[in-house]
């Protein structure tokens, strides 16, 4: 399967309703993509990448081999653990990057950055998901919004040489629970596995810096099921470790969520009342009649010309 690839310099020209299809598509039936041209700054992606796995190296890996996840893996007690070294930096409404053991200035400065321009790109994709579906554009923004704004996270993790890939996963099957996620992940090492369709389809990692995009549990509420959350996992690799920036723009916590009422089909009518209607419509475009059958149920009572 070729995964969907979405271009954003054809944004702004004359393919720009393809894109905007295949974007569309890849939402509704894919619940992942890539994204390239996306206007992050590319050196500022690969000095992330560099400074994390310097990171990894300098302070994790040692006490990685020596915790309790590769013990359990030794003595075959797998079932309930995900083979990956990871942290959690806080971005919004407040940080947590400073209180974080052993972050250099350069990383701690580079990702706030890097960051910045990560949320612009997360901020367009909403709007051009509202687009799609027929919302105002800043639906979903405003939707997460609460009462401070979008939370935004992000999950540094790595997914170490593993000495039996085939006993344990690097991270189990799930979906995500938040909103938009951004993956900046691996160049050489691969892993990241997404199902669709009844199969698991192999990720590969990430060339030219291009972003992985996946969709979380919260837009499938909000866009009343018409894009998925999908469920996905990391199988764990004998011969590399691999790198995995993942930054959530999620909800608010006291965000509060429900499917946008455009989106909603109308519900709790007397079927007698739809076939009234129906009578003098039924050679007209249905939408108008199902929005007919929304207020009446709402208590208003136009019916549809």
């Amino acid at each position: 399967m070729e995964i969907p690839l979405i271009d954003f310099n054809e944004l702004n020209g004359e393919k720009r309703s393809k894109t905007m299809a295949l974007l569309h598509q890849a939402c509704e039936k894919w619940g992942f993509f890539q994204v390239e041209n996306h206007g992050i700054d590319k050196k500022l992606m690969e000095k992330v990448k560099h400074l994390i796995n310097t990171h990894y190296e300098e302070n994790l890996k040692e006490s990685f081999y020596g915790s309790e996840i590769a013990k359990s893996l030794e003595k075959g007690n797998t079932s309930d653990i995900d083979w990956e070294s990871s942290f959690f930096i806080w971005h919004q409404p407040t940080s947590n990057i400073n209180k974080i053991a052993n972050l250099s200035k350069d990383l701690r400065e580079t990702m706030n950055e890097y960051i910045a321009q990560l949320v612009e790109l997360a901020e367009k994709l909403s709007k051009l998901m509202c687009e799609n579906l027929g919302l105002e554009k800043g639906y979903i923004m405003e939707a997460f919004s609460g009462s401070k704004g979008p939370s935004v996270g992000t999950k540094v993790a790595k997914y170490p040489e593993c000495p039996y890939p085939e006993l344990v996963r690097g991270l189990r099957e799930h979906t995500d629970a938040g909103g938009i996620i951004l993956l900046l992940q691996d160049d050489k090492v691969p892993g990241l596995e997404f199902f669709k369709d009844g199969e698991w389809v192999e990720i590969p990692p990430s060339k030219n810096n291009t972003i992985f995009v996946n969709t979380g549990d919260q837009v499938e509420v909000l866009s009343n099921g018409r894009y998925r959350s999908a469920l996905h996992r990391v199988v764990a690799d004998k011969s590399g470790s691999r790198l995995s920036i993942a930054t959530f723009y999620n909800p608010a916590g006291d965000a509060i969520i429900s499917p946008a009422s455009k989106l909603l089909y109308p519900n709790h009518f007397h079927f007698q009342d739809y076939l009234k209607l129906y009578a003098t419509t039924k050679f007209s475009d249905k939408g108008p009649r199902f929005e007919s059958m929304k207020n009446m149920a709402n208590g208003h009572h136009s019916v549809a010309a």
